[in-house]
């Protein structure tokens, strides 16, 4: 009889709860940052931000379940991973919301996960053209752009406000970014894992005080119930907004390839190309839910993926009831409600150490893109100059038409696409080779350089 793999055993029903569990603690604070940054980013209202964190967490449940599981030969890659919220998608989605509204940011992620779908099997033969040079770049683009997006938290939106960059609002998120570091750096196992979290608790007991915490919108949520497809009405489709979110889904799916290679070379099983494909399936399905349910793109946390190794616990049905918790929190409103109350400035100073961390694994991915090439740091330095200059600079593009603003002013956007066609130039034809100075065929060597793999997945 054929042992089955440790990714396929069952572990005793006291160990799988346990550890799924712990799953669920070491990505929850990533996973509802999403949904508190959009909420204040765009305006909405404390009950409706309680709201998009029930959703955020039943879709995140649903796909890990299904990435766990799976569904047939259709979608799931059968690991032990753990889905939440992306923070890729999140700055378009921003800017699509503010531009066209928010039925427009929904209506871009719904044929963004329907191209997703489409595209996921394909993209598992593309692979290699989404080496550690360009998922590096773009990733370390996404964190120091959302670096603003926390400083905006922790100042306030209304700039008329007698509280607008108030001092005790600064000194608020600094305490909170202190105790995290402090956790973090100091703490032992599971307390430096919980780091974040424990500052958000910490946060929300200073700001009692200060008059900055509110509840009122508690009580007048319902203990249990589902979301409701398309809150935001009938979902619009601009034709610039659909085209970023595309763009970004491509991006999660550059995000997921890693992760999905992580794991499987943690566990010990091998990663076939349609595991691969199944596994972005689900972040492609996963948009599709967030489109009706008002959620958010997921993709794989790798922080849970540094949990298995941690850990050694390898079973994929240990995640899978780290799902079925979360879709239970999902069907709880009141839960969602209280996590919306958390003061701005409190997710502010948890969002400066998330994304910054963010943009530090994508300069940690580029480590391994061989940056002493001088074309490749090119393609680096230019595509990350492109990236950052709508975030930098936000009126560069204002007399653009404004469909053309959506894109432009992204620059998640403008930095995958920079930094894609560009290693498509000059690692993947033969104008690398002239642009080194070699002859020959440039492709070898330069996928080499660019610190990708011909074949990173096995048949």
């Amino acid at each position: 009889m054929t042992t089955p793999h440790t990714v396929d055993t069952r572990p005793p029903l006291a160990r799988l709860l346990l550890f799924g569990i712990q799953h669920v603690l070491i990505m929850y604070t990533g996973c509802v940052t999403v949904p508190l940054v959009f909420g204040a980013a765009v305006g909405l209202d404390r009950s409706t931000i309680g709201m998009l964190i029930s959703a955020d967490l039943l879709v995140a449940g649903v796909i890990t379940i299904v990435q766990s599981l799976g569904v047939g030969r259709l979608v799931g890659a059968r690991l032990p991973i753990v889905c939440g919220a992306t923070f890729v998608a999140l700055a378009p989605m921003i800017l699509i919301a503010k531009q066209y509204g928010v039925p427009a940011a929904y209506g871009s992620i719904l044929v963004g996960g329907l191209v997703g779908l489409a595209l996921a099997w394909p993209f598992a033969l593309l692979v290699r053209y989404f080496p550690p040079l360009v998922s590096g770049t773009v990733l370390t683009v996404v964190g120091i752009s959302l670096i603003g997006v926390a400083g905006g938290l922790v100042v306030g939106s209304d700039e008329g406000a007698a509280s607008f960059a108030a001092p005790s609002r600064i000194a608020l998120a600094a305490a909170v970014l202190v105790v995290a570091l402090v956790c973090t750096c100091l703490g032992r196992g599971v307390w430096s894992q919980l780091g974040v979290l424990i500052a958000l608790i910490a946060g929300v007991l200073l700001a009692i005080p200060m008059d900055l915490l509110r509840l009122d919108g508690v009580s007048s949520a319902a203990w249990f119930g589902a979301p409701h497809p398309f809150y935001f009405g009938a979902p619009q489709f601009p034709i610039a907004a659909v085209v970023a979110m595309s763009i970004a889904i491509a991006v999660v799916f550059a995000e997921s390839t890693a992760s999905l290679l992580a794991i499987s070379e943690i566990t010990g099983k091998p990663l076939s190309r349609g595991d691969l494909a199944r596994g972005l399936a689900g972040d492609g399905l996963s948009a599709v839910l967030a489109a009706v349910f008002n959620s958010f793109v997921d993709t794989i946390f790798n922080q849970n993926v540094g949990a298995v190794a941690t850990t050694r616990v390898h079973s994929r049905y240990v995640t899978a009831v780290s799902g079925a918790i979360l879709v239970l929190l999902g069907v709880i409103p009141r839960f969602g409600a209280v996590v919306a109350a958390v003061p701005e400035p409190v997710v502010g100073g948890v969002g400066l150490m998330l994304f910054a961390t963010v943009a530090l694994v994508g300069i940690d991915t580029l480590r391994r893109a061989r940056l002493t090439d001088r074309v490749n740091m090119a393609i680096v330095a230019v595509s990350i100059g492109v990236g950052l200059v709508p975030v930098l600079t936000p009126d560069l593009f204002e007399k653009f038409p404004s469909q053309a603003q959506i894109l432009l002013n992204s620059g998640i956007t403008l930095a995958a696409v920079t930094v894609f066609v560009l290693n498509l130039l000059f690692n993947h034809t033969r104008l690398g080779a002239l642009a080194r100075g070699a002859t020959g065929d440039a492709t070898a060597e330069t996928d080499s350089a660019a610190g990708g793999s011909p074949d990173p997945v096995a048949a």
